[in-house]
């Protein structure tokens, strides 16, 4: 599955992108997020709790930040574990430009899921993406910049699904999150997706 879109912030790219590597914002931004632990300056663990259709699960994951280029971006890579419920394994770009009144918070990210949530069908799981991708940014917009700023229409494209190794993913619940808001935790995301 891809999800590409963009979110209009009303805050300086600086804070935006202070906001995005702080676990504290994290946590309260994503959707079911239980728990963000700072592992290293690079490195997240996380925990969130998501439902897709009928497939509902506690999530545990890994996200690495690379590529780092403060305050413009970085790539965030990641994989998690639901237990029965399957596996997410995923990648999002994250850039940020500045724009008047603002900054503006592009994500591309792409995930693969495995287990029960690859069963429950794509439009499930994409809706789910949306959904939880959207929840996000609201929260996450309502701490950085309490007045909200207009946002630019997601677009989601799917593939088929695609076997993620039994090593763990990381919930989309946590990808999107934290792929899309070059967060360091995209919970909502990896959860949606698997």
């Amino acid at each position: 599955m891809e999800l590409v879109g963009s979110r209009d912030l009303n805050a300086p790219r600086e804070e935006v992108w202070r906001a995005l590597n702080d676990p504290e914002v994290l946590a309260r931004a994503i959707p079911g997020c239980e728990s963000i632990q700072k592992i290293d300056e690079t490195t997240f663990d996380a925990v969130a709790a998501a439902s897709v259709g009928p497939v509902k699960a506690r999530f545990k994951g890994r996200v690495s930040l690379q590529d780092l280029d403060p305050p413009n971006g970085y790539r965030i890579a990641g994989e998690g574990q639901g237990g029965v419920a399957g596996f997410a394994k995923g990648e999002a770009a994250v850039t940020l430009d500045e724009i008047e009144g603002g900054t503006r918070l592009n994500y591309a990210v792409k995930a693969q899921v495995g287990g029960k949530l690859a069963q429950v069908g794509q439009r499930l799981i994409d809706g789910a993406a949306k959904k939880m991708a959207d929840e996000f940014f609201q929260n996450f917009a309502g701490i950085v910049a309490p007045t909200p700023a207009p946002s630019v229409e997601t677009a989601a494209t799917t593939s088929p699904p695609m076997p993620v190794p039994a090593a763990g993913g990381l919930p989309q619940s946590i990808w999107i999150p934290f792929l899309v808001a070059g967060l360091a935790l995209l919970i909502a995301l990896v959860v949606a997706l698997g």
